[in-house]
C-alpha cells in the first residue's frame, strides 16, 4: 500500500531551517533516521520510506510553496495515491511553537501553499499535519518571520517536534487518520 506524504517547503539554500519550511524539515528527519536519500525527481526530491507493509513517498515540492499543488496533483497520479492516502505537513502561525494538529479537511487557514494544493486538486479533502510555529511578529512583518530561521531557543526544541511528527507519519500509514488523529492532536 502506498502513502504520498507531502513536506512544504521551499528549495534553495535561503530557505533552509526557515520557519516555512518545517514540513521538509520533518521528512529530512524521517530520512535521516533510515539512512534514506533524495533523488531529484520532476517537480521534487523523493526519498521512499519502508514501514510495517507501507510504502512512503515522502516529496519535498520543487515548485515553491505556492504552486505546491502542482507536484502533488503529479506525484498522485504518477505514483497512483487516492487522496485518502496524502499526508501534508506544513507550518500553522496560528498555532503556538510547537503544537500539533492533524486534521482530515478544513481551510487553508490563509496558507499559499494549502490554497494551491486545494486549488489544483479541487477539495478541502484531504490530510494535513500543521506545525505551529507561532506568530511573534508586528503586523506586515509575517513574510519575513515565516521566511527566516528558527531563533536558538526554538531550534534547541525541535528534535522532539520533529519525532513527535515522524511517529505521527507512520501511524497515519498503519492505524489510519481518525486514529492518529485521536491521540496526535492531545500532544
Amino acid at each position: 500500500m502506498k502513502f504520498l506524504i507531502v513536506g512544504l517547503g521551499n528549495i534553495g539554500e535561503k530557505y533552509h531551517e526557515t520557519r516555512h519550511n518545517i514540513g521538509f524539515m520533518v521528512l529530512d528527519h524521517m530520512a535521516a533516521s533510515q539512512d534514506l536519500l533524495f533523488a531529484t525527481e520532476r517537480y521534487g526530491d523523493i526519498a521512499t520510506l519502508k514501514h510495517k507493509g507501507r510504502q512512503l513517498v515522502m516529496l519535498k515540492p520543487s515548485t515553491y510553496m505556492n504552486l505546491s499543488g502542482k507536484a502533488l496533483r503529479y506525484h498522485m497520479d504518477h505514483h497512483k495515491v487516492p487522496i485518502e492516502r496524502v499526508l501534508v505537513i506544513t507550518d500553522d502561525l496560528a498555532l503556538p511553537f510547537g503544537k500539533l494538529r492533524l486534521k482530515g479537511k478544513g481551510s487553508d487557514g490563509g496558507h499559499n501553499g494549502l490554497k494551491n494544493i486545494q486549488e489544483v486538486i479541487g477539495t478541502q479533502a484531504y490530510a494535513r499535519m500543521r506545525i505551529g510555529i507561532g506568530s511573534e511578529f508586528q503586523a506586515g512583518q509575517q513574510v519575513d518571520y515565516v521566511l527566516n530561521p528558527f531563533s536558538v531557543e526554538e531550534r534547541s526544541s525541535l528534535k522532539p517536534i520533529l519525532e513527535a511528527c515522524a511517529a505521527g507519519v507512520l501511524d497515519f500509514s498503519t492505524i489510519g487518520l481518525e486514529r492518529t488523529m485521536n491521540h496526535f492532536n492531545k500532544r
